[in-house]
């Protein structure tokens, strides 16, 4: 299956060469995460694409000075609302009734119990449940970047709040969760681009229940 070859293929790259990524690739990956499932279909997060030097030069640091940051040619932020609101729910809802041309009883209740619940609580709660539904978007984004044959490098290792002050994120109502930078693998100054994928056998990862 080729999806599963590329996966295959594919590694967190140490070290980026600089090449550029033609740039119907990279609207590829970023409709693949558009596309991607979130809770309630509200997509609460927003990607930010990154191709000027002086900003990667700056969010640099504040990454663990990894190199790839200022080598790749397209660095995504993933940023998550900082929490769920009446306004933003709303504005999702509203969304899907103008594009299907139509109301629907259940889906209006539906809404009015998210507006009964998510609301109201915690910032940080709403947060992290906006945060993992950045992180599905930011998986299918990996998954297309190998499929377009484009190193993608996933990174945890900042300081969000560094990068959410670089980006002026916070004044949009939004904070970093994950960065994603896309480019070419440096084969010549990769230590991991040789060596074998381990991961667990699927006999220890799936356990089925009939």
């Amino acid at each position: 299956m080729e999806l599963l070859d590329k996966l295959n293929w594919r590694y967190a790259a140490k070290a980026m060469n600089g090449e550029k990524v033609a740039q119907d690739k990279v609207d590829n990956i970023l409709e693949a995460a558009r596309l991607a499932p979130t809770s309630s279909g509200l997509q609460p997060f927003e990607i930010f694409v990154i191709t000027n030097q002086e900003i990667k030069e700056k969010i640099k640091p504040v990454a663990w000075n990894q190199s790839v940051i200022t080598d790749c040619s397209h660095l995504l932020v993933f940023a998550a609302w900082d929490t769920y609101t009446a306004d933003r729910i709303n504005k999702m809802f509203d969304l899907t009734n103008e594009v299907r041309g139509f109301k629907n009883e259940g889906w209006e209740n539906y809404r009015q119990m998210l507006l009964d619940n998510y609301p109201q609580k915690d910032a940080e709660e709403n947060f992290n449940h906006a945060a993992k539904q950045a992180y599905i978007a930011f998986s299918q984004a990996i998954a297309a970047a190998a499929f377009e044959g484009v190193d993608a490098t996933p990174i945890e290792g900042f300081d969000p709040t560094k990068v959410d002050e670089i980006l002026g994120l916070r004044e949009k109502g939004l904070r970093s969760a994950v960065l994603l930078p896309l480019g070419y693998r440096e084969v010549e100054k990769d230590w991991l681009v040789n060596l074998v994928k381990v991961r667990k056998s699927t006999e220890d990862l799936v356990t089925v229940i009939d």
